[in-house]
């Protein structure tokens, strides 16, 4: 489970989207925590990690270079594939970060995400938890015809309840536990 996409993935696999293209981010780490619940929900999930994209995938691999990155169409396929997404999304200034636009710009229009089901994952080091993250993502989705599930988790000061790899947050925890089983029959 590293961030390039290894073999096929099925239709049924429910792919967890690390929104944010740093280094051992914390978003990667709850993103494994998430995949954990899955897995305890008996689940096929894999945790599809946006520091694998190509470096140069803005200007190889969208608009008139659609298809010409074979990096980038890894990823693009196993998102466009699965039929629901959870996506990690740390708050980068007051919003979602420009490589995640970037990186759903590059999905087939109109019909790349449309139908698809998907979790909003919120995480941030502030009190908010990533909401307007969180909202803004959720209109993007919105136009492109995606159903996201009503249950947005938002992780509000994660430095505090993320110790030694484990979350320390009995709501955090059962909000994700519901979240998660949310998906599973959505």
């Amino acid at each position: 489970m590293n961030g390039t996409p290894a073999g096929p993935v099925s239709e049924n696999t429910i792919i967890i989207i690390v929104g944010t293209n740093r280094k051992h981010s914390m978003s990667r780490q709850i993103a494994e925590y998430y995949h954990t619940i899955l897995q305890q929900l008996h689940a096929d999930s894999y945790v599809l990690d946006l520091t694998g994209l190509p470096s140069d995938f803005t200007t190889t691999a969208l608009y008139e270079n659609t298809g010409k990155n074979p990096g980038f169409n890894q990823f693009k396929e196993v998102v466009e594939r699965a039929r629901k997404l959870v996506f990690i999304v740390p708050e980068y200034n007051n919003s979602y970060p420009g490589v995640l636009k970037a990186f759903i710009d590059g999905m087939s229009y109109p019909n790349g995400l449309a139908n698809k089901k998907v979790a909003l994952v919120g995480v941030s080091a502030n009190h908010q938890g990533g909401a307007l993250a969180l909202s803004h993502l959720n209109d993007i989705f919105s136009y492109l015809g995606t159903h996201t599930l009503a249950l947005r988790v938002k992780l509000a000061q994660i430095k505090v309840h993320w110790k030694d790899g484990a979350l320390h947050n009995d709501l955090y925890r059962m909000l994700l536990q519901q979240q998660a089983q949310q998906l599973i029959d959505f």
